[in-house]
């Protein structure tokens, strides 16, 4: 095996799944970033964490990391000597911002790296002997198996904002060649283009919440008449994100997931409920606890206005503006960019009366650092979203 002889470098974006109505289906990226630098050592593993989740660094072969690498190697037949990983964290943990999502598709794209050198992808079987790399369809259909569920690494792969479904085991009568019959095809994802005018607001509590505990908060069943107003919300949402912003108020309404988690997390409950009464569009993010806002530019709220809104809840917030990710996961050049820690527990909050000041605390987020390249004005929509990979349907 041609093991690559340089570190591996990969970023990988939040991103924020469900944004209220499209439960287990959309997601959207975020330009808050993890990044790891792997490489192939003689023998062993070593691991260094620094940011969020540095205590992670004591979990080995355990590590979500290793153990997305691990995958991939498997996934081409091959396994590394030796493997040393630095992991450069900003993105918080157990929040509902992708930080586990993240972690699967750093270490997927790191281990097509080191295996493929120059990062060819050179053919769509997952299974492809000495030195050729993982498809992207491959790596989409690992990360999702990794991570549970495909909204969160469909947005993380291919950045802006995507659907992610998985499609019904295919009828005997319709099974064609290369297909048996009753086999489920893989996930699927399509990327949507957004205008570079839409902008997040991000309140992130300091308490976390597992994933398997919010899901485990949701009933069997839902009425039909929630359902269907659930579908119709997630069709207008996708019009609202993609050209019809004034709609974006309504559209981000849920009847599926949102209600029956109130009680889990009452202070988020408190804020979204705060929020929506001053015509935010605000939802919880992922599984929660943290609140997402969306707005377009020139429309309510400001990021001001939602910190001062957050202040009024007696919990403390830290309240994140942040741009959306056009790239999505990549391999990326030069060494990794140090960033300060980003914890809630660490960093100023608007309601403990501390300015947005980028001087301090999560506030001294650089404009590269969210993915800011210059003034808006000067970037046109089709240069934000020209040369993305990802930005087609992927097909079983």
């Amino acid at each position: 095996m041609r093991w690559s002889q340089r570190p591996a470098r990969v970023r990988a974006p939040a991103t924020s799944a469900n944004l209220g109505p499209g439960f287990d289906a959309l997601g959207l990226a975020l330009a808050l970033y993890d990044e790891v630098e792997a490489r192939v050592t003689g023998g062993g593993l070593a691991i260094e964490v620094s940011g969020e989740g540095s205590e992670t660094a004591a979990a080995g072969e355990q590590h979500l990391v290793v153990r997305a690498m691990r995958a991939a190697f498997g996934a081409m037949g091959v396994q590394p000597p030796g493997i040393a990983l630095r992991c450069v964290n900003a993105i918080p943990h157990g929040r509902g911002l992708g930080s586990s999502a993240a972690a699967v598709c750093c270490g997927l794209l790191a281990a097509r790296a080191l295996a493929a050198p120059g990062g060819q992808v050179a053919a769509a079987d997952p299974a492809v002997p000495d030195g050729a790399a993982l498809s992207d369809e491959a790596v989409f259909r690992l990360a999702a198996a990794l991570e549970g569920h495909p909204d969160n690494v469909a947005a993380c792969l291919a950045g802006g904002l995507t659907i992610a479904w998985s499609p019904r085991p295919v009828p005997v009568a319709a099974a064609g060649a290369g297909t048996p019959a009753g086999a489920a095809p893989g996930p699927r994802l399509l990327r949507i283009a957004v205008p570079g005018t839409l902008r997040a607001v991000a309140c992130v509590p300091s308490v976390p919440l597992a994933t398997e505990a919010a899901r485990q908060a949701l009933p069997p069943a839902v009425p039909h008449a929630d359902a269907a107003a659930n579908a119709a919300r997630s069709g207008l949402l996708v019009a609202a994100l993609t050209g019809a912003p004034q709609v974006l108020f309504e559209a981000t309404e849920d009847f599926l997931h949102q209600p029956y988690r109130t009680d889990l997390m009452p202070e988020t409950a408190g804020l979204l409920d705060a929020l929506r009464r001053e015509g935010a569009a605000a939802v919880v993010s992922g599984a929660g606890p943290a609140v997402l806002v969306l707005s377009f530019d020139g429309q309510p709220p400001s990021p001001g206005a939602v910190g001062s809104i957050a202040g009024k809840t007696g919990t403390p917030w830290d309240v994140i503006p942040l741009r959306i990710d056009q790239q999505g996961a990549h391999v990326q050049q030069g060494g990794l960019h140090v960033h300060p820690p980003v914890s809630a527990r660490h960093a100023p909050t608007w309601n403990q009366g501390a300015p947005w000041d980028r001087t301090r605390g999560r506030a001294r987020i650089s404009r590269e650092y969210l993915g800011v390249t210059g003034p808006a004005s000067c970037m046109t929509h089709r240069q934000q979203v020209e040369g993305m990979t990802w930005a087609h349907l992927v097909l079983s």
